[in-house]
C-alpha cells in the first residue's frame, strides 16, 4: 500500500512539474547510498549499548533477579 502511494504521489507530480519529478527518481537511488552508513552506525551503536547494558546487569542476573 505505501508503494502504491508512493507511486501515485510521484505520477501527481510528474503531472504538475515534470522536471522535478525526473529530478526525485535520479536522486531517490543517491540518497539512499548516502544514508547506508548511517544505518550501519545506527546498528552499531544500538548493539554497542546492548552490550554494555548486558553486561551493567549480568551480576544481577547471576545473583537470581528478573531477565
Amino acid at each position: 500500500m505505501s508503494s502504491l502511494l508512493l507511486f501515485v504521489g510521484w505520477c501527481l507530480l510528474f503531472v504538475l512539474s515534470w522536471p522535478l519529478a525526473l529530478l526525485a527518481l535520479v536522486l531517490a537511488p543517491l540518497v539512499w547510498l548516502l544514508s547506508l552508513p548511517l544505518r550501519l552506525l545506527g546498528i552499531t551503536v544500538g548493539a554497542v549499548f546492548s552490550l554494555i547494558k548486558a553486561v551493567l546487569f549480568l551480576p544481577a542476573r547471576l545473583l537470581g533477579g528478573r531477565p
